[in-house]
């Protein structure tokens, strides 16, 4: 019985950090064509990004129900202290994806698109910004008492180190953003986005290697796991991996391949996902909750396992399934600079 209280935790852990994983890449790319459409020249050019979501989009932000509706079951002792500290960036993130899907729908009927065009972008910009202001808090950790309930104030999550996170995040997003595009688009448009993707490349460089020299040296938490053993020996191969695979995305970049920078993206994004799960497991709530203090009861865990079981399969079936079917390039008519 006690390695199943110690089991079942892990096994939900993952499966959480899945979905958040499998959330980040697809409506992160979802999210970086939105953002890219603030600078788009003109009508045409951003009327084919919009295109190029219409018939995934939606699909991408089932895996955030799915994150938050695991959180509050398996976690629920972690769902109400995360939301309560992290109420505003949550309500910030919450407010820009309805405001961009209103947008969205609202721009296809509209007479005089501006308004529209500018809500769906900018309603990509605050959705990315509160979920990094969210993210850099999970980092710094979340002021708990004994027994796992918020005793921080309402602006926690507001410094100069959650903002380093947002932006770095926000410049990952046109990243993926950039190279999905490069995928989905050709002539003027797609070296428009070889170009954003190089930029963006450098900036998401720099942002990461600020919060890898900052994280550490703030906090003590961290700087304890980072360089203690076994765990100091593989958080010094992942700064080589990483810096690998940014050779790599910048190599295909400058040949303009259309495939291969949309794959190392990936790759990079995963890698990250990996360092930060290191970082933060066993705590759910980072440095003070394990996922065994927070997990619900192994009945209610055994009981969402089978559920989940089924619906795993599903959803990945049905995103496979959408983006083989919207396969393809969007129409291009964009005369060549």
């Amino acid at each position: 019985m006690e390695a199943l209280l110690h089991f079942l935790p892990q096994v939900w852990f993952v499966i959480l950090a899945l979905f958040l994983f499998l959330y980040v890449m697809l409506d992160g790319f979802d999210l970086g064509v939105g953002i890219l459409s603030l600078t788009s020249s003109n009508e045409e050019r951003r009327s084919l990004l919009m295109t190029s979501l219409g018939n995934i989009w939606d699909a991408n932000e089932t895996w955030l129900v799915l994150m938050g509706g695991t959180l509050f079951g398996a976690f629920p002792l972690a769902y109400g202290t995360i939301l309560n500290a992290l109420y505003f960036p949550i309500f910030m993130m919450i407010f820009g994806l309805i405001f961009r899907a209103v947008a969205f729908e609202f721009r296809e009927h509209a007479q005089r698109k501006l308004f529209w065009n500018f809500a769906f972008g900018m309603g990509s910009f605050i959705a990315a910004l509160g979920q990094g202001f969210a993210l850099g808090s999970v980092i710094q950790g979340i002021r708990v008492d004994e027994m796992g309930h918020f005793i921080g104030s309402t602006w926690d999550w507001l410094n100069w180190r959650t903002l380093l996170v947002s932006l770095t995040l926000i410049q990952g997003y046109v990243l993926i953003g950039s190279t999905y595009l490069i995928l989905k688009t050709e002539g003027a448009l797609q070296k428009t986005h070889f170009r954003t993707a190089k930029l963006a490349t450098i900036t998401t460089l720099v942002g990461a290697i600020l919060i890898t020299i900052t994280t550490p040296v703030f906090y003590e938490t961290v700087r304890s796991r980072l360089f203690s053993p076994p765990l100091v020996y593989i958080f010094a191969m992942i700064p080589v991996i990483g810096i690998s695979l940014i050779w790599l995305l910048l190599q295909s970049l400058n040949q303009q391949e259309e495939r291969t920078p949309f794959i190392w993206t990936i790759l990079i994004f995963l890698l990250t996902f990996i360092g930060l799960g290191l970082i933060v497991f066993p705590y759910i709530i980072p440095t003070k909750i394990t996922i065994y203090q927070a997990a619900a009861a192994p009945s209610a865990l055994v009981f969402m396992l089978v559920f989940v079981g089924f619906l795993i399969p599903i959803m990945l079936f049905y995103n496979i399934y959408n983006y083989v079917v919207f396969r393809g390039k969007v129409v291009n008519n964009i005369e060549e600079d």
